[in-house]
């Protein structure tokens, strides 16, 4: 695999480590802000405590998936 596949992977489970972070420690800057009122809005703040997790866990799992078994395009 190339550098950029790496990074690629690495970036994956960095977002998916803050995201599970902000899920866990329920940042107030986090469910504040802009980007994340529609899913608070829908959801309501333990709902989009659930939904960042459950978006984290899958972002990590398929950074480590990836990077273990390859992605052929």
């Amino acid at each position: 695999m190339r550098t950029t596949e790496y990074l690629v992977f690495a970036m994956f489970i960095l977002t998916g480590i803050v995201s599970l972070t902000v899920a866990i420690f329920n940042f107030e800057w986090f469910f504040q802000s802009p980007k994340t009122a529609t899913f608070v809005c829908w959801f309501g703040r333990n709902g989009a405590r659930i939904f960042y997790g459950l978006l984290g866990g899958m972002l990590i799992a398929a950074g480590v998936l990836f990077s273990l078994c390859g992605y052929s395009s």
